[in-house]
């Protein structure tokens, strides 16, 4: 994969056209307008691995506009979010998506889980209403908007004499090792954020921290900020409430994992996840 995943939508979001009701209007009404199909949650898929869309239902308004494809407007379902909804049921499913589909799937599944969660205003406690074309609440009552939030978190790999530090959680499936994530603190850069976490996860002393890409990940909505840095030694601490277990990969045990070998050391994060992206950028050099 050579850009993260859930990159690379093929829509144009058109945001100069969600503040009019009357355009997103005459968009749902578009003769060719199309909703997207999905199951709950996930993403309806034909037998090719493409995403489906249907016609859109004549006086459907409860919807997200997604975007245009040349002249054709696509939409998203607004519908229900179950609390604690997790996520594992559709990661089979995006090894089959196109990069593109995925980032369109990805934008809707974070609007979507957003909507779930505010339902009433953070202000006052009254009922909130979509609008802005979907990308955005009003409270019926004060009137204050909300728009949906990202969260930043980092996800980063510590370098030390030619290896990378890589670590699992329990919840991960068995074998699968990762880079170090955290979410970044108020009042803290990405440098800092990077530095603290491996410090607070591993006792790894870090600096030089180096940017390396961007992922929005819709699970429920953050964007990870992929990082390098420079350890200044091998030594680990393991927080254990947070890791199960963790090691320095080489080079080649990091290149038997992304390409699927039987003996490999560890089982690799999917072609999705940025931290796949970012070992491959390691081998790379």
């Amino acid at each position: 994969m050579n850009t993260p995943g859930f990159t690379g939508a093929d829509l144009d979001r058109a945001d100069n056209l969600r503040q009019d009701a009357k355009k997103i209007a005459a968009l749902a009404a578009h003769p060719n307008a199309r909703l997207l199909n999905l199951a709950g949650l996930d993403p309806v898929l034909d037998d090719t691995g493409a995403m489906t869309w249907s016609p859109l239902p004549l006086g459907e308004t409860n919807l997200i506009f997604l975007g245009l494809r040349g002249a054709i407007p696509h939409f998203a379902p607004i519908v229900p979010v179950q609390p604690g909804q997790r996520a594992w049921s559709v990661f089979a499913i995006l090894n089959r998506m196109t990069p593109a589909d995925a980032a369109i799937w990805g934008a809707a599944r974070s609007l979507l889980e957003w909507h779930g969660r505010h339902a009433f205003c953070a202000n006052c406690g009254a009922p909130s209403e979509v609008f802005r074309a979907g990308w955005g609440r009003r409270c019926a009552v004060c009137a204050a908007e909300h728009f949906p939030r990202v969260d930043p978190v980092v996800i980063m790999l510590a370098e030390h004499d030619g290896r990378v530090f890589l670590a699992r959680q329990a919840q991960y499936p068995q074998g699968r090792f990762s880079a170090l994530a955290g979410f970044v603190e108020p009042g803290e850069s990405v440098e800092e954020a990077v530095a603290r976490e491996l410090m607070e996860e591993a006792a790894i002393e870090a600096s030089d921290v180096r940017y390396v890409a961007s992922q929005p990940w819709p699970f429920p909505g953050q964007l990870m900020i992929a990082c390098m840095a420079q350890a200044a030694s091998d030594r680990i601490v393991l927080d254990t409430t947070e890791l199960e277990e963790g090691f320095w990969a080489t080079r080649g045990d990091v290149a038997a994992a992304l390409a699927g070998e039987a003996g490999a050391r560890f089982l690799a994060p999917p072609p999705f996840a940025i931290a796949h992206f970012l070992l491959s950028h390691w081998i790379g050099g």
